[in-house]
């Protein structure tokens, strides 16, 4: 193998390790990858065959990239119409750098949501520690900064995500259980059935991007939100149908109307109810979902 095989095979290794970093940072699809694929010149360009680890050198690039892209996203998201959630990892398959972020550790809608409230670099001092367990030599050397000044970084993120992070882990079947419930009743329009699967101060966090109408305050309370429901099923009869999915590697719901996918639905379960559902209504974040067949 020559030295540009080689140096392409090694970077193909490392591209869903890189794509899961840029993911979590970012929380768009695109900008991941695009943030993936500057890494990836920059490394084409190297002397790659200089570099003593060729993981340590692409997550550190990859990494100064991604709180780069953040920054100048700033402005953007400060601008942005109402709630920011992020775009939804759906319909994965095994073979996708997408498998390797829900894999990595975890990536949920909820999480991403939590991370949002970070600095740039707090964000990626947080992750690089916490979920891809680098240790604070590394960590100082991937952010430029003294291992001390690190380490205050990811203290003050751990605290913020902790006091705002899903305290709440349920098994996967009794997750998608609960949700197959809600699904039939939602697709029903059975106001008083979806209540029975909502916490009495379940909430809802609703992001259009200004695109499609959502909710500009976050929304409470289990008969205010079964209403809502209710009201799209009232508003489209007989138009309105639900899929399971997995979202962002957790089970999730995929709302279609008259066949077009208008939103992707995560949900935080607690004590056998839903406590909290974030719908993406946002169209530019659900053009990777499959219309329905």
């Amino acid at each position: 193998m020559n030295d540009t095989s080689s140096s392409a095979a090694a970077f193909d290794a490392l591209r869903p390790r890189l794509f899961s970093i840029a993911y979590r940072m970012l929380g768009t699809r695109a900008d991941a990858e695009d943030v993936v694929q500057d890494a990836w010149l920059r490394w084409h360009g190297s002397a790659s065959g200089e570099v003593q680890s060729a993981e340590a050198w692409l997550v550190t690039i990859t990494t100064r990239l991604a709180i780069d892209r953040l920054r100048s996203r700033k402005a953007e998201r400060e601008a942005y119409v109402g709630w920011w959630l992020p775009e939804p990892l759906v319909e994965v398959d095994e073979h996708t750098p997408e498998t390797a972020a829900e894999l990595a550790s975890d990536v949920s809608v909820a999480m991403l949501w939590v991370l949002e409230r970070l600095a740039p670099e707090e964000r990626a001092a947080f992750l690089m520690r916490q979920v891809f367990d680098q240790d604070y030599a590394d960590l100082a050397a991937t952010l430029g900064k003294s291992e001390a000044a690190c380490r205050q970084l990811v203290h003050r993120a751990q605290q913020r995500v902790q006091q705002e992070k899903p305290r709440f882990t349920v098994p996967r079947q009794v997750h998608r259980d609960l949700l197959a419930g809600f699904m039939q009743a939602a697709a029903g329009g059975d106001r008083a059935a979806m209540k029975t699967f909502l916490a009495g101060d379940v909430q809802l966090v609703s992001d259009g991007g200004g695109k499609v109408p959502s909710f500009g305050k976050i929304l409470e309370g289990a008969a205010r939100i079964a209403g809502v429901y209710w009201s799209l099923e009232h508003a489209y009869p007989g138009q309105v149908q639900y899929r399971m999915a997995r979202i962002n590697g957790e089970p999730g719901l995929l709302r279609y109307v008259n066949g077009v996918v208008e939103s992707a639905q995560s949900f935080i379960i607690d004590g056998g109810r839903i406590v909290a559902i974030y719908v993406i209504r946002n169209p530019d974040k659900l053009t990777g979902i499959a219309p329905l067949h």
